[in-house]
């Protein structure tokens, strides 16, 4: 279980966000929606131990999280592929610097790569992959490490819509075969109902976190993007937003 104790973030004199206490247990995604500007990536990183916090903390079962905590895994919206490297250079990169040896990276990378739909890219170099392709290669290399914690920020959303629905769906087929605490920030309101098992609205200044949905749609439902169930969650959940956003 990741948690963030009564954390607080300022720069100066601007308060980000104050007192903010949140947990996500092992098989449960938490999706964050907010504006523009009022905190979610400040959020992530106070989370995965980027930014220290004015006050509080953030802990992972009960033990401090830090900077390059290989607990936890990173996937951002800019892929932060080298050019240089291969396709498996890239994916075995976070397991090189961990000390993994050689023979044991390839194994781990062509597994990793086999889990995100990338089985025969491994030579190939990012200037040839697609943007979906890319995201795929970034979350390889994120999976690679087996972190228990997966925190995303907006992954998907420079991706084309067709791209950006393929990759949920295989984020969904990840989660359920390996379980981890995950926390999501997103902009899309459908995106959030999709993979959240809780959703939480950001807003206000300094900014609050509520949950404002507990949505336990799941993974193992296929046909989820056309239930009923999706499209009720994503009608309570946009009215909610709405409200908290403008008042």
């Amino acid at each position: 279980m990741i948690e963030l104790e009564a954390c607080s973030v300022a720069y100066g004199r601007n308060t980000v966000f104050s007192d903010v206490t949140v947990s996500v247990e092992r098989g449960k995604t938490l999706a964050i929606l907010g504006p523009s500007g009022c905190g979610k990536t400040t959020l992530l990183y106070t989370a995965a131990g980027l930014i220290e916090p004015a006050s509080g903390r953030s802990t992972i079962d009960g033990v401090a999280v830090h900077r390059g905590d290989r607990r936890v895994g990173l996937v951002l919206q800019e892929y932060g592929l080298f050019p240089w490297f291969t396709v498996a250079e890239n994916v075995e990169l976070g397991l090189r610097l961990h000390g993994v040896k050689k023979t044991d990276r390839r194994e781990i990378a062509r597994g990793a790569l086999a889990a995100v739909g990338m089985t025969g890219t491994e030579t190939r170099y990012v200037a040839t992959l697609s943007g979906g392709e890319s995201q795929r290669v970034a979350i390889a290399r994120t999976w690679a490490l087996s972190p228990g914690v997966l925190l995303m920020d907006e992954p998907f959303s420079a991706l084309d819509a067709l791209s950006r629905e393929t990759l949920q769906d295989m984020l969904r087929v990840l989660l359920r075969k390996k379980p981890v605490a995950a926390i999501l920030v997103t902009h899309s309101i459908d995106e959030a109902v999709l993979l959240g098992s809780s959703i939480a609205v950001m807003y206000g200044n300094p900014a609050r976190l509520e949950i404002v949905e507990n949505t336990a749609l799941g993974t193992d439902d296929d046909r989820v993007r056309t239930s009923k169930r999706y499209f009720e969650a994503a009608r309570r959940v946009r009215a909610v937003f709405e409200e908290r956003v403008r008042a």
